[in-house]
Parts: C-alpha cells; structure tokens; sequence
C-alpha cells in the first residue's frame, strides 16, 4: 500500500455510502492538500467532452452512457451510494450548462491495495449522460502504454493549491518500469503489471492531488482518443525525478468492463 502522502487522492474527502469524511479524519481517510494539473493550460469547451468531475474531488471519464470510470482511492467500498454528483459537459464547473447526475452505485475495484494493484472504480449514475457527450474507450491491450499522453483536470497549477474553476490539460511522456523503480521512495514498490508511469525527467508538468480517478489518453491508431491510464499517486507534484504513477486500465479491461456489465 502507499501511503497517503504519495496517493493523488481527492481534493475533498473519500466518499462511503452516503457518509464524507473530513480532511481531518485520521489514518485511511486522512487527505493530503489538494492540488491538480501542474504545468498544464485551459482546456477548450468540447475538447476531452467525456471528462466528468466528481463531487468528492475526483476526476473520471465517462466510460458508458452510465457509468464513469475513476479511482478506487476515490471511494471506500463497493455498494449503493447516491452521495455522488457528477458533472458532465463542461470546462467550467460554474457553467449554467453544466450536466448534473447523482450517484446510484459504486464498484470498488476488490484487488486495490494489493499485490495485484488495480486503482480502479465505477460509479453509476441515477441516468444516462445526454447522447451529445461521448465516452472514452479504454485500451484493451498494453500497445498503446508509450509515447506522449495527455492529462486533464481541474484544481491548482501549484502543489498544495486550491481547485480551480476551469479544466486544464497538459502532456507528460512514458517512463519505463525500471527508471520508474528507481527513483526510489514509494516507487521502489511500483507493480509493473497494473502502473504505468509518466512525466517529465526535470519535472514541472503533472497531474496531482485532486486530479484522482481523471484519465491518462492518447490517440489509437485511428486518431481517435483512447485511455490508457487512471490517475493514482506520485510523490509529490511535477517535483524532478518523480513521475506521476496510474492505474494500467488494459491490464483491467476486462474486469472492468464485466463489473461495468453487472451493476
């Protein structure tokens, strides 16, 4: 398990069923200060339209009509939850035309804080997004885990900054397993099968606190987006030498997608 200070958790607090706990509740529920995309620039109204923000301070994509794709540190367990707001269709959360839709329930991933890894939840919602909003496929196999990706948010551009009202984006590159490793810390215990790391040598552009759940992208092989990565823990934010570190969603599609088609 990582410890706290290196998870990207979210701004707020983690969400039970129906319960928020504070930042100042000790152990498993404390919350580092919240910050988010770090180096990045706003994002334009339509860009990445399958980006949801989530009412506890997490990120997600919209991976069906109904259902999100975030982090499992996000949530604290698998049930009925109507505790969640989603905001859909927007890059301004204070846009009247923002998408709201509650929670119904929540799938946490049953492998996370284990050998297997697997920071990955769903969470449903009480109605399908309108059809003008897209999702965002997932890798299914792990040829698309190089080259460049892209992030997105919304929080501060600064470690331990206040979130902000706009999404911002930014571009962070692949960092091999062994350079990953060695950077030591919380990385010497990375799980090379279910994380993948990204970002640059001298720092300066990642994602961070608050950022949680949102997706890792690139293009596939059409042009067309597809998600590669979901947001996990770093330490730190965009500090030299310390990549950002997410979930490796194709080591997951599948039961991703077979807990997707049960709840």
């Amino acid at each position: 398990m990582k410890w706290l200070s290196a998870l990207k958790k979210s701004a707020i607090a983690v969400v039970g069923a129906a319960t928020v706990l504070s930042l100042a509740t000790p152990a498993q529920a404390a919350q580092p200060p919240s910050a988010n995309v770090v180096g990045g620039t706003r994002a334009a109204q339509g860009e990445f339209p399958w980006m949801v923000r989530l009412s506890m301070g997490c990120g997600g994509a919209l991976y069906t009509r109904q259902i999100v794709l975030t982090a499992a540190h996000c949530v604290s367990r698998t049930g009925n939850n109507t505790s969640i707001t989603a905001t859909l269709g927007v890059v301004d959360l204070q846009s009247t035309s923002a998408v709201k839709i509650k929670s119904t329930f929540v799938y946490r991933s049953p492998t996370y804080n284990t050998s297997t890894g697997g920071d990955y939840s769903l969470i449903k919602l009480a109605s399908p997004a309108p059809a003008s909003i897209p999702t965002l496929p997932i890798a299914t196999t792990n040829g698309f885990n190089n080259g460049t990706f892209t992030v997105a948010g919304w929080g501060a551009a600064t470690e331990g900054g206040a979130q902000q009202r706009f999404q911002l984006k930014a571009q962070v590159p692949f960092v091999d397993d062994a350079t990953c490793e060695a950077a030591g810390g919380s990385y010497a215990d990375l799980i090379p099968s279910a994380e993948i790391c990204a970002g640059r040598p001298q720092g300066g552009v990642d994602t961070c606190q608050g950022d949680s759940g949102g997706p890792m992208f690139r293009r596939d092989n059409n042009n067309a987006w597809i998600q590669v990565g979901i947001v996990s823990w770093g330490e730190g934010c965009a500090r030299p030498g310390k990549p950002g570190v997410y979930a490796e969603v194709s080591t997951f599609a599948s039961a991703i997608a077979s807990a997707a088609g049960r709840i």
